[in-house]
């Protein structure tokens, strides 16, 4: 099996959805056999925001080559103004490939890169889940999964920890909540596991 490892956060070691991603990594790891691995930090490694020359070349981009050849992806990202972080946006512009990860069908487009996984380890300041008077804020999840439904990708979970500007004890407890989850993710229903 092979994952993909992304972290998006600005946040070096201060950061949740770094320490989450790891921890479903590790989990992942340590419970299905011949997991390989590839990490990149999109923080400290920035893909190029598209402009009209790279956006013509992204049919043959190893970005999306990458994308097409992984069987899980594990997502790190933060929530910033609303959204993820412009270099996880930056990335997701990089795979949206027509003719690679979608096409234009009679009724609309259809997803190419059915039958991955994708976990993502999201984590915000404030509370924008259900109840939540910020619930309209949210725009990553919406985002994040919208994009790869396009894609034809349907097997999406997210940990999330959320709250966590509103005090320590508010975050260490998300966190240690978030965790757990994190510790319970499968990577991919027709994987056997060891375990």
């Amino acid at each position: 099996m092979k994952l993909l490892h992304l972290d998006s956060s600005i946040m070096g070691e201060n950061s949740a959805s770094r320490l989450l991603s790891a921890a479903i990594v590790e989990h992942i790891v340590e419970t299905y056999d011949a997991v390989e691995v590839t990490y990149r930090d999109l923080a400290s490694e920035p893909l190029p925001h598209l402009t009209f020359d790279s956006f013509m070349a992204l049919y043959t981009g190893a970005d999306v080559r990458q994308f097409l050849d992984t069987d899980v992806v594990v997502i790190g990202a933060g929530f910033y103004n609303f959204s993820v972080p412009t270099q996880l946006k930056a990335w997701i512009d990089h795979i949206v490939v027509r003719g690679k990860t979608f096409e234009r069908g009679e009724n609309g487009p259809i997803g190419l890169a059915k039958g991955k996984r994708v976990i993502v380890a999201l984590a915000r300041g404030n509370v924008y889940g259900d109840g939540s008077p910020y619930k309209a804020f949210e725009h990553a999840e919406t985002l994040l999964r919208s994009a790869f439904t396009f894609m034809g990708i349907t097997d999406i979970e997210f940990v999330i920890a959320e709250g966590l500007g509103r005090s320590e004890e508010f975050r260490r407890a998300s966190i240690d909540s978030a965790l757990v989850a994190a510790r319970q993710v499968s990577a991919s229903p027709t994987v056997s596991a060891h375990v």
